[in-house]
Formats: C-alpha cells, structure tokens, sequence
C-alpha cells in the first residue's frame, strides 16, 4: 500500500505545474518537469517511471504536451514540446524514448543560434514506442503501430504498422 500511496503523491508533487492531472496518475523516482508558460495534461492512469534516469518532460510558452490515459512513460525518456507533442491513450514508451518537436538549432554555421519552426508530433491510441525510439519533428503515428527499438522515425507511420530502423520503415501490417 505505501508504494502505492507515494507514487501518487509524488505525482501531484512532481507534476504540481500541469495544466491538467487525471486521477490515479503514478510516478516513481524523481523526474524533471519544466512547464514555461505552456499547456501540460496528464490523463487517468498514467505511469511515469523515473527511478534509473530520470524521465524529462519540457513544455515552452505556447506548447501542448499531453499524454493520454493509461500510457506508460519508461525510464530515461525525454519529450520537448515547443508546439506539440500528443500521446494517445494506452501507449508504451520504452526507455530512453526521444520526442521533440523541434530541432532546437539551424543547420547552417552561421544560423545555427537560430530556432527553427516547430513541427507536431501526434502519436495515436495503443502505440509501443520501443526503447531508443527517436521520433522527429512533423511526425504522425498511427494507432496501433509499434516502433522497433533503436529507431529513427522521420516520416508518418500508418496505423496498425510495424516499423523499424534508421530511418524507420514500415515493415508489415499489424
């Protein structure tokens, strides 16, 4: 029972600058949760697991960041979002999962100190994300689909699809 009742203390605790927290979210361990001035929800059930590296979640002003009920966020995950970054419902982020919807520099030398446009990445129902996963600024994932571990996901993913690799592609239909 006290695991229990901790984890979801710490949740309100550590998810105390949310816009929205849906009843009977969990965290263990000890994420790093940065709202500037952006929209953060978390729904029902949600499970934040932060014990070996910390999860890192970063929403800048005018951001959305949400995560939909009964979605698994592993160890080690980091998801930015400048614009927005959606996560469906019964979802499964494997650890060290990387989300961004922005790039955060230019690739040129002498722009480099400049912010590119922000591209969302909408990630829909019962989506596995395996560990390692990368998924690029602009990037839509179908409902259903499961992303190999290791892989670099840099164009849309179909639903019910398994994709895998660097770049991610489609292997087969689920």
């Amino acid at each position: 029972m006290w695991p229990n009742a901790r984890s979801v203390v710490g949740a309100r605790w550590y998810l105390r600058h949310a816009t929205d927290i849906g009843p009977r979210v969990r965290v263990t361990g000890r994420p790093v949760v940065r709202n500037w001035g952006g929209t953060l929800t978390v729904g029902d059930r949600v499970q934040l697991i932060s014990t070996i590296t910390p999860i890192e979640l970063a929403v800048t002003a005018g951001g959305t960041l949400a995560i939909g009920a009964r979605t698994l966020v592993n160890y080690g995950t980091s998801i930015a979002a400048s614009l927005e970054v959606r996560i469906g419902e019964r979802c499964q982020l494997g650890t060290y999962t990387l989300l961004m919807d922005n790039d955060f520099h230019r690739l040129e030398p002498e722009r480099r100190l400049e912010r590119p446009e922000s591209a969302p990445i909408i990630i829909g129902d019962d989506v596995w994300l395996a560990a390692r996963v990368i998924v690029l600024p602009g990037v839509t994932i179908g409902e259903g689909s499961v992303i190999g571990a290791g892989s670099v996901v840099t164009r849309d993913i179909p639903t019910r699809s398994l994709a895998a690799g660097a770049p991610a592609r489609v292997i087969r239909s689920l």
